[in-house]
């Protein structure tokens, strides 16, 4: 079975709160509720919650999939070095984030979502995960063929017969066992 990475799922439950928080802390603005000083911190906090989360953090093994336009927040991040890229500051630091939301209604789900987050990195955090960025390829893939094996693409359209039944030379059709209707070239 694989390891866990849980750095991952707090990303996408701190970025989904922080969207919650920002969204929570417009309606109690708007709705100027008693507490609207909450509501105008959520606002804040969310948007710095939303900044802080963008960037996804490069896996252990496997692919890294970036966000669209990640990496000006990726260099961001990466600027403010162990403040950032350390869990057990994430975790402490939504912890905090989260705590003047719970006195408001419009903000207390995304306070408990920024919670729920903080609990998720700090088990990355003791589990040893860390935040690394996600760089740009630097390597030039190679122009190859079909799945990069360097072969040519399939010269005639599906349903393909089987390469006994296929024709050898095209310029002899009386040896050939097969008669393609359709013409694969584009010389029409």
């Amino acid at each position: 079975m694989g390891k866990i990475e849980w750095a991952m799922w707090a990303n996408e439950q701190a970025l989904a709160a922080g969207l919650i928080l920002l969204v929570g802390g417009i309606v109690g603005v708007s709705g100027q509720f008693r507490g609207w000083e909450f509501a105008a911190y959520a606002i804040a906090a969310g948007a710095f919650v939303c900044l802080l989360e963008y960037p996804r953090s490069k896996r252990a093994k496997g692919t890294s999939v970036e966000r669209r336009g990640q990496y000006c927040f990726t260099v961001c991040v990466k600027a403010f070095g162990p403040l950032t890229r350390n869990y057990y500051v994430r975790a402490f630091l939504h912890a905090a984030i989260c705590v003047p939301g719970g006195f408001m209604l419009a903000t207390v789900l995304g306070c408990v979502c920024l919670g729920i987050a903080s609990l998720i990195y700090f088990g990355a955090a003791i589990r040893g995960e860390h935040w690394e960025p996600i760089l740009p390829r630097t390597e030039i893939r190679k122009p190859g063929g079909v799945a990069g094996m360097g072969e040519k693409p399939p010269q005639n359209p599906p349903p393909r017969p089987p390469a006994d039944v296929r024709r050898k030379n095209v310029n002899d059709l009386e040896g050939a066992a097969y008669d393609n209707p359709f013409s694969t070239t584009a010389d029409e």
